[in-house]
């Protein structure tokens, strides 16, 4: 197996091929949105994201690599995939107003900066990777085209305050554990956005701001779509 090369072949058609599943659900939103059909997209989707984040923590106790500093859910891209799972078998509007930007933002990151390291495709953790986080955006993309859900500007302010009240208490298990959740402590060792914003601790300071650009980047199409409608 060769080592993980962002932006590599594998790595562009992978994220190519989210996108174009993400594209479908609104092609075929018409045939998507029909009660049957709506409800088993939902419930295979969140069967999926069940098996594979299951399959993963088998394999890293199969592969004696499990850990409480590194193996538990709870980077923000990993625990959305257990929110996700919820808001699919619920239907949650409020869970919803969370996960469109918390969900589909670390997600999007974690998709085009993955810390993947030595493992590459068509190894199982390239795959189960991109299988949770691509299943999350179309999890959030799938309540917009079946539910008609849509977020809200106070809720995208009262995710960011959820992130920050999270982090902070994340901070606390990185010290008792001495691990490096959401990476609070330090950078992480592959190539991500956290390169670009200064050193420990203030790209945290950048980060938040970056955090609260792409949340604004999330919403701005329901907001010209707004204006269309306005006008």
């Amino acid at each position: 197996m060769n080592p993980f090369h962002l932006f590599s072949v594998e790595h562009l058609l992978t994220i190519a091929l989210i996108l174009i599943f993400s594209v479908l659900l609104f092609v075929f939103r018409n045939q998507i949105q029909e009660k049957g059909k709506e409800r088993i997209f939902r419930f295979s989707l969140a069967i999926l994201l069940l098996v594979s984040e299951t399959s993963y923590h088998i394999w890293l106790v199969y592969e004696n690599a499990w850990s409480s500093k590194t193996s538990l859910p709870l980077q923000l891209s990993d625990i959305v995939v257990l929110l996700a799972i919820v808001m699919l078998l619920t239907n949650s509007y409020k869970l919803f107003q969370f996960m469109y930007f918390a969900g589909l933002g670390s997600s999007i990151q974690a998709i085009i900066t993955p810390d993947l390291g030595q493992f590459s495709f068509p190894h199982f953790r390239y795959i189960e990777f991109f299988v949770s986080h691509g299943g999350v955006v179309l999890a959030c993309l799938l309540m917009v085209v079946t539910k008609k859900y849509r977020p809200t500007i106070p809720s995208m302010w009262v995710t960011v305050l959820i992130v920050n009240i999270y982090a902070a208490c994340i901070y606390f298990v990185n010290k008792i554990l001495k691990s490096n959740y959401l990476y609070i402590m330090k950078k992480p060792k592959n190539a991500s956005l956290l390169d670009y914003l200064g050193s420990w601790p203030w790209y945290l300071l950048s980060m938040e701001l970056v955090m609260i650009v792409s949340f604004y980047i999330l919403y701005s199409p329901f907001w010209l779509k707004r204006k269309i409608d306005e006008k």
